[in-house]
Parts: C-alpha cells; structure tokens; sequence
C-alpha cells in the first residue's frame, strides 16, 4: 500500500518509494536524507496537525506538511 507521509498515522512506518516537488522543495529533502529507499516511521504531530515529526536514518526530522506531501511511502 502506498500513502504520501502526511497520510500516515502515529506509529505507522514504511519505507520511502519516491520524493516529488519543485526544484528546491526537492532538493532540501534530499538533503535531509529522505531519499527512495530510506526506512521512515510516523512519531508525532502537532495538534493542529502541522508540522509533523518523523524517524529517519537514526534521527528526528520535522516536516511541514506540504513537504511531506511530496514524499510517497510504501507500507
């Protein structure tokens, strides 16, 4: 089942299939390490559900969610 990352519930995890975006959207992820094939799993979201916190290559990383948008997982 494929989901983009803000669609994921708290506790769910998978593994990254591809990043989309524009140009520089795009390439900030990359740099933060949410590349295809990374292991990722869902830990926290605010309350008014922007931004969201996620596990990534041993880290923390919070996203936006129109970032998160851009990045489709598989479950």
């Amino acid at each position: 089942m494929i989901k983009n990352l803000n669609e994921l519930s708290v506790g769910e995890s998978g593994v990254i299939k591809s990043v989309a975006g524009a140009g520089m959207v795009r390439r900030r992820l990359f740099d933060m390490g949410v590349t295809p094939g990374a292991e990722i799993a869902m830990k926290k979201r605010a309350p008014l559900g922007d931004p969201i916190e996620i596990t990534l290559r041993g880290y923390f990383l919070t996203l936006r969610k129109s970032e998160a948008a851009c990045v489709e997982v598989e479950l």
